[in-house]
């Protein structure tokens, strides 16, 4: 069976006054129906921007300048924005993190919901309205039909973002992008909005990228999990697979800075230094100023390879023997 969603060699660049802002760059990655890639990386990766890449939301000075974006056998790049409009929210849902991306502060949840069915559907609006009712049910919203006479104000912001979740879950899409949704929720509604999204990926059949700096939360949620440096992946492969025996060393740095890995007491496992300027990247490989096994070799851009079945990643010197305890 053929991916849900197959990126291939995708770059996203910003052309700045100060020069070209490389966000995204040869990024290649696949879903299957059903499965859940995690996005991982720290600020400033180029995680965000990917999503909106393959949601034809990037806008000037940003442009996707190279790659395919293949959707169920159709390739989206290039599209006009009039087909872009037929796909958005029908076959490809994005849940923002900050949900008043996706509310209108000016008009009712009924109304917004409602709306975004017949968008895409020709039923009565009653039957709109049921639906509505159904997914805000589904997340979790205790007293729908009084939640749905409501604004977006009277909601606290947790309450806000499973609204922004539900309208995402309306027409159970192909693929949902989620870019970390469950930041501003307590631990309790987080679970609950991780379950809901596993449960759908599994009965529905829909393909869910989640987007994220936290690992634990990849840890229980994906299948696959994409590791993302200064716009490149570095390291794909099997969630646990990565998480237990990471290749690369940046990804070794990620989970060693995790509380639950450190001894209780001493200080936290750090990787050394910053991020480098997008705008002005070092020769070779990225992640050299800040990695303990750099060497003359890494001032050559490093290929991504595979050195394990089903692993991938972009180093000279991953870690072939060693495991994180």
């Amino acid at each position: 069976m053929a991916p849900t969603l197959e990126v291939r060699g995708l770059a996203t660049h910003f052309f700045t006054k100060a020069g070209v802002l490389k966000a995204v760059d040869d990024v290649s990655f696949s879903i299957d129906q059903g499965k859940v890639l995690g996005l991982v990386g720290e600020s400033g990766s180029g995680k965000s921007v990917t999503g909106f890449s393959i949601l034809g939301l990037v806008d000037p000075p940003g442009r996707v300048v190279a790659g395919d974006i293949i959707f169920k056998g159709r390739n989206l790049t290039g599209l006009p924005e009039q087909e872009w409009r037929k796909i958005r929210g029908r076959d490809i849902a994005m849940i923002f993190q900050d949900p008043m991306m996706t509310l209108n502060p000016v008009l009712r949840i009924d109304t917004q919901m409602t709306e975004t069915v017949l968008a895409h559907e020709k039923v009565s609006e009653k039957a709109a309205l049921a639906r509505a009712r159904e997914v805000l049910v589904q997340v979790g919203i205790p007293s729908p039909d009084e939640r749905l006479k409501a604004y977006p104000h009277q909601f606290s912001g947790g309450m806000r973002q499973r609204v922004a979740i539900a309208i995402a879950l309306l027409h159970s899409p192909a693929l949902i992008i989620a870019d970390e949704p469950t930041t501003a929720l307590d631990v309790t509604i987080q679970g609950q909005i991780l379950y809901e999204v596993q449960k759908l990926c599994r009965d529905t059949g829909t393909s869910l990228i989640w987007i994220t700096h936290d690992l634990s939360v990849v840890a229980g949620l994906a299948d696959e999990i994409c590791v993302m440096y200064a716009g490149r992946i570095v390291e794909r492969g099997a969630v646990d697979q990565v998480l237990d025996e990471p290749l690369h060393p940046y990804t070794r740095g990620l989970i060693g800075s995790v509380p639950s890995r450190n001894v209780r007491g001493q200080p936290l496992t750090q990787i050394p230094g910053m991020t480098p300027s997008l705008l002005n990247l070092p020769p070779g490989c990225a992640f050299r100023t800040r990695c303990p096994r750099a060497d003359a070799a890494c001032m050559v851009e490093p290929a991504i390879t595979s050195p394990k079945p089903g692993r991938e990643v972009r180093c000279f010197h991953p870690h072939l023997v060693d495991v994180v305890a």
